[in-house]
């Protein structure tokens, strides 16, 4: 560079920052305030896993042996992405899902001749007889043809979890065994008490949905076992994952149905029994509440196991024109792709499962911080620094969470149809909020709403309502919430878990409500990391 126009630049930059200087006056904010903030997300997150680039779809999760750590992988969703070949698997490791360290792509797509020009679900596993990682996945065809598979299961194997080689020679293809040629996809592989592998296939065979089975000694030559059992009525269950759980066999699955939309299960002693659950349409459903784990905010939900916990990861979607009430209620469909969230499953006495608190993710949320009341409404009192009583249509607003955020309280009801909940993204000013409501659907059952409340708020929010869950015997409610940016987790007493999506948590205040009744909040906390 010339003296001159180094001079001049130089020059030029000195009388920017004295102007800027003398001039003009940086805004803060004045945290101590209560009117709303307009918040924004982080490019990146940690505990609910986002890429900076793009977003988590489907997760397949993996515990490694040889590395004693939990590997996801997982489709990279760009958006946009490329035409034709999309959905490359990429991978995260963790040990104990409070932070990921990324892997980069690990399975590239194919070229938009190949089977693989874009990639779909699938599974892992380790293979003590050769030392390999085996990764079986889906193969979407580009624009096929009529004697093309749009659907086929392919695989590719690593000895190191970092150089992945995918086979040219093993393609599975359903029209060859009398499935779907288009709908042939979601492997996922376990070994069962035969000492053989297991292959789990969605697809449908004479219109009607179907897990179909395969088997192999060696993870490479597999003969099919028939039909593992029939998917009922008119329903689609992607993302299939079958395991031992103590004494009970369970199924994991995600039912397509813009209806439904959710992860559900079932159970059985045996395989066979499990396999029963769905014969003839029979709709032997797990638990009261057909099996349901979460809400539409939670998907494609696959799990893995350490010999100690079962986890389960899945993803949140992320929201329209990050509208909090656009939630894709049927006969929509929420966005695919989001954040990486982890729960821990909890096997109850009678075999039936729930989600529960991840602890390393307790773990990290360790910081204590000050709670402030900032306003009681009428028929509100406090009791003490973080006990309070609500009678009526009541709340305490509390001072201004962080960006990352685990509250936790207890409720005590006064009768068995008190209704309460807790407000997100609420300002003095605000003429609409976000609310959790623990709703009473009967004297004996609860649900957890979601509903936009305030004068301008739009009420009950469809699609995204929680699953019915027994009220506790001694009204007691010990709820936990957790915040990452927009990504909300709620759990309550081990027995039901809540998961959404709500923008603009992070800066703003919160509200603890009473409806209808009363009730003692104890044990208000908030700790963030």
């Amino acid at each position: 560079m010339k003296p001159m126009i180094f001079a001049t630049l130089m020059a030029t930059a000195m009388a920017m920052t004295a102007c800027s200087s003398d001039n003009e006056t940086v805004e803060t904010k004045d945290w101590s305030t209560t009117t709303y903030f307009a918040s924004t997300d982080a490019q990146e997150q940690e505990t609910y896993y986002k890429p900076s680039v793009g977003y988590v779809g489907d997760p397949m999760p993996f515990y490694d042996p040889k590395a004693g750590d939990f590997k996801i992988l997982y489709l990279q969703e760009f958006r946009p992405n490329q035409a034709g070949t999309y959905h490359p698997i990429w991978g995260l490791s963790t040990t104990d899902g409070a932070s990921y360290t990324p892997l980069g792509e690990l399975i590239p797509c194919g070229g938009l001749q190949e089977q693989d020009a874009a990639l779909g679900t699938g599974s892992t596993v380790y293979n003590d007889a050769d030392g390999k990682y085996y990764t079986f996945y889906t193969g979407n065809k580009y624009q096929p043809t009529a004697d093309d598979c749009g659907e086929a299961v392919m695989m590719a194997s690593s000895p190191d979890f970092k150089t992945w080689t995918k086979s040219r020679t093993f393609l599975l293809r359903g029209s060859d065994y009398g499935y779907s040629r288009n709908d042939f996809r979601d492997p996922f592989v376990f070994k069962g008490d035969d000492g053989k592998w297991h292959m789990i296939v969605s697809t449908t065979a004479n219109n009607k949905g179907t897990l179909a089975e395969f088997l192999s000694d060696d993870l490479k030559s597999w003969t099919s076992n028939g039909q593992f059992m029939n998917m009922m009525w008119d329903r689609f269950y992607e993302c299939p994952d079958i395991f031992k759980m103590g004494d009970w066999w369970y199924l994991i699955y995600s039912e397509k149905h813009a209806a439904v939309r959710r992860v559900q299960y079932f159970k059985g002693k045996t395989l066979e029994e499990l396999k029963a659950c769905t014969a003839n349409d029979a709709s032997r459903w797990p638990d009261s509440h057909e099996g349901f784990l979460d809400s539409r905010g939670f998907y494609a939900g696959k799990t893995a196991s350490d010999g100690t916990n079962r986890y389960i990861w899945g993803w949140c979607p992320t929201r329209s024109g990050k509208n909090n009430t656009a939630v894709g209620a049927y006969p929509a469909e929420p966005e695919w792709a989001g954040n990486l969230v982890m729960h821990r499953l909890i096997q109850h006495s009678d075999g039936t499962l729930t989600l529960g608190e991840v602890q390393g993710i307790s773990n990290k949320y360790n910081k204590v911080q000050t709670l402030k009341a900032e306003s009681l409404s009428e028929g509100a009192s406090a009791q003490s620094g973080n006990s309070f009583q609500l009678t009526g249509n009541a709340n305490v607003l509390f001072n201004r969470l962080g960006t990352c955020n685990r509250i936790s309280f207890t409720v005590k009801t006064s009768g068995n149809t008190d209704k309460f909940g807790i407000s997100l993204v609420r300002g003095s000013d605000s003429k609409k909020y976000y609310s959790l409501v623990v709703n009473p659907e009967s004297d004996n059952t609860r649900k957890v709403n979601f509903e936009e409340e305030g004068a301008e708020g739009a009420g009950f929010i469809g699609g995204i309502d929680g699953y019915v869950f027994n009220r506790p015997a001694d009204n007691t409610y010990h709820i936990t919430i957790y915040t990452d940016n927009s990504v909300c987790v709620m759990y309550i007493n081990d027995v039901a878990c809540y998961t959404n999506r709500i923008y603009g948590i992070q800066k703003n205040c919160w509200s603890i409500n009473s409806y209808d009744g009363a009730i003692n909040v104890s044990n208000v906390e908030v700790h963030q990391y």
